[in-house]
Formats: structure tokens, C-alpha cells, sequence
């Protein structure tokens, strides 16, 4: 007999149960096939933007804590005694400073001569001076630099020895750029406690009037820094009344705040001054490094003036107004001088503007055109304070 109850059972399952669904078809699969994973950065991009971000995030943490401490760690202290004692003098005008040019035939022997201190020396007529330059006798134009500058610039009938060396021609365009680092020479060597003397502004303005002969003919096509020479002369030669009405209209710009668009308005102060002086276009379009500077120091000028209202102390000289970075080293020491006064009285406005300042022009590896830009991101168009 044989026992059928497993197939019965399976056959009912069957009969009751529901039909079983299809099964899924597969996806066809994709082969393998090679891919190539985006490039990192190059040094020089990530280099580049750091060096872009890293400034304005330093303004931003400024603005965050707007209260140092009222004197820096022993050790930063000291770092910044140390930068001070060798921070050495920049001169805004370098190239033409030296009497040696690199248009200059290297036939001509124009180093400093020795001067015997035996040899008595009896001051030049005007006619041995043009006649120097009509036979390129630099070492004695050099002798007269070191020894009666006033001479270089006194005018004889209507000329002086520059504008003969540029009436000559192209054939005497090197000693009239010699003539030129002469004078940029003596702006530079200017002792401050002479600039507010009576015979120095006679000076000046000679100066003055020889630099824009050598703008009017041309030279500052050849030579970069005349134009900041000039304007740096005509600065001088008037005084501080110009400097002076700048830095009222600049102080009212900062007490508004980002509002007042403080950097805008010292820029435009300067672009108007050097516009009216300059009636050359591309001499107004070789300014920038002078505008730039300008308005650096009409900003701290400004701050600082500011800061006077509230606590005691001195002045910026505005005779170093444009003159390399003597108002900021002056400015520092302003403030080191007075940290405590500063912490203590002075508005969480007025010493945020300080301190932005400070941060954003110190250090040379950056132009004066570009910390214009982050001051104008910060104290124009940031948040403000």
C-alpha cells in the first residue's frame, strides 16, 4: 500500500494558494570604464587667495572684539621694539634719488666726489653752470648739489639750468634727469625742523616751478616718481592750509561711520588736488601710488586728530603729509604713547578706526593700492562699528 498524503497535500497547496508573481528581470549591467578625478588647486591659487582673505578676515575678528587689552604681552612688546629700532627709512622716491640714472652713458663718472677741504670754493656764476651742462660736466653739477643747491634752481634771464638742459634736445635728456634726481635728492634729505623755515619755502616753490618744467616737457614719461615729487613740493611750498582743510572734511567722513564713506572722500580729496595741478592726462594717469599714499595719510592724519579732541598728546607733523611712511611711523608711536588714554577715553568707534588702520598699512610687502582697497572694504562698505 502506498502512502500518497505528501502529494495530496502539495496538490491542495497549489489549488489554494495564489499564483506565485514573475520574477524581476535584472539590470543590465555597465562595464567598468575610467574616470578622472578634478585636480586640487595649484600652491600659487591657494597662495593667492589666502593672501586676499587672510586681511579681510583679520578686520573682521577686529570688529568682533573692538576692546584689546590696554598693553600687548610681554613678548609682542618686544617684537615690536625690535621691528621699530629696525624699520629703516622708505623713500617714496628712489629711482631718480641717486645722482647715477640708467639712462646715463656709463662713461660718465657721477659717484659723490671728495671734495679737498683745502680747496677754497667761491660760489659758481650762472654762465659756468650752463656751461657745465652744455659739456655734461657732471662732477662739478654735483659739486654744486652738495655744496649751493639754490643754484641749480636760480633762474638767469628765461631759463634755469634744467630747462636749458631741456631746451638743448635729446642729446642732453640725461643731465636734465640727473638735475632731477638732484632735486629728489634734496626733498628726501629735507631735515623736518627746515621745512617751516622762510628761506625753505623759496626753495620750494623754485622747486616747484622746475618740476612742472619737467613735467611740462615730457620727463615724467621716463622718470615714474616725478609726479609724486612735484606734488610732494607743492604740498610743502604751500603749507599745511590745504592738508589742514582735507583732514577737517576727512574727520567728518569717520565720526559717520561706514556711512561717511571715509576712504572715498580722502581719495576724491587727493584726485581733485593733483586734477587741478596737472592739466596732462597721462600724468594723471601715472598718480596712483601717490594717491594712494595721500589718502593712507589723510585717513590717520584725520583719526589722529580725532583722538586729540579726547585725550592729550601731539600732533602729526602735516609737513610729513605724502612724504614715504612717515606719518604712520609717527602715527604708531602716537599710539604706543598713549595706549592706556586710548583704551580708556576714546569712543568703541574711534578706537575700532584706529585699529584697522594700524592692522591694514603696517608691513611693505603689500601695495599702498591695495590696503586703499581693504580700508575701503572695511571702513566704507563693511559692517562698521
Amino acid at each position: 500500500m502506498v502512502n500518497n498524503a505528501p502529494i495530496i497535500l502539495s496538490l491542495a497547496e497549489q489549488l489554494t494558494s495564489e499564483p506565485p508573481s514573475p520574477k524581476p528581470v535584472p539590470r543590465h549591467r555597465l562595464g567598468s570604464e575610467f574616470c578622472l578625478v578634478a585636480r586640487l588647486p595649484s600652491t600659487a591659487f591657494l597662495q593667492r587667495e589666502a593672501s586676499q582673505t587672510a586681511p579681510k578676515a583679520i578686520l573682521q575678528q577686529l570688529r568682533r572684539s573692538p576692546t584689546p587689552p590696554s598693553s600687548p604681552p610681554p613678548h609682542l612688546a618686544s617684537e615690536e621694539l625690535e621691528d621699530s629700532s629696525t624699520r629703516e627709512r622708505r623713500d617714496s622716491i628712489s629711482s631718480s634719488a641717486s645722482p647715477t640714472s640708467p639712462t646715463t652713458p656709463s662713461s660718465w663718472s657721477i659717484s659723490i666726489p671728495k671734495f679737498s677741504s683745502t680747496k677754497t670754493w667761491k660760489e659758481p656764476q650762472p654762465f659756468e653752470i650752463f656751461r657745465a651742462i652744455e659739456r655734461k660736466d657732471i662732477m662739478f653739477l654735483m659739486e654744486i648739489r652738495d655744496r649751493a643747491f639754490p643754484l641749480l634752481l636760480r633762474k638767469t634771464g628765461d631759463a634755469t639750468p634744467l630747462l636749458h638742459a631741456m631746451r638743448i634736445g635729446q642729446s642732453h635728456r640725461d643731465v636734465a634727469i640727473i638735475l632731477l634726481g638732484a632735486f629728489s635728492r634734496w626733498i628726501n634729505h629735507l631735515d623736518d625742523n627746515e621745512v617751516q623755515l622762510p628761506k625753505t619755502r623759496i626753495i620750494l616753490k623754485a622747486l616747484r616751478t622746475n618740476l612742472k618744467l619737467a613735467i611740462d616737457y615730457g620727463l615724467h614719461k621716463s622718470q615714474s616718481d616725478l609726479i609724486a615729487s612735484f606734488l610732494q613740493t607743492l604740498v610743502m611750498s604751500e603749507g599745511d592750509k590745504w592738508v589742514r582743510a582735507q583732514v577737517s572734511t576727512v574727520s567728518l567722513a569717520l565720526r559717520s561711520g561706514t556711512a561717511g564713506k571715509p576712504v572715498s572722500t580722502a581719495s576724491a580729496a587727493v584726485r581733485k588736488f593733483a586734477t587741478k595741478e596737472l592739466s596732462k592726462a597721462d600724468a594723471i594717469a601715472s598718480l596712483e601710488d601717490y594717491v594712494a599714499n595721500a589718502t593712507a595719510d589723510l585717513l590717520l592724519l584725520s583719526a589722529w586728530s580725532m583722538a586729540l579732541e579726547i585725550i592729550e598728546g601731539e600732533q602729526i607733523p602735516f609737513y610729513y603729509f605724502a612724504r614715504d611712511d612717515r606719518v604712520f611711523r609717527v602715527f604708531v608711536d602716537r599710539l604706543d604713547t598713549h595706549r592706556n588714554a586710548i583704551h580708556r577715553n576714546l569712543t568703541r568707534r574711534l578706537k575700532w578706526q584706529l585699529r584697522v588702520l594700524r592692522q591694514v598699512l603696517e608691513g611693505r610687502h603689500t601695495t599702498y593700492s591695495a590696503k586703499i582697497e581693504l580700508l575701503t572694504g572695511e571702513l566704507d562698505q563693511g559692517e562698521g562699528v
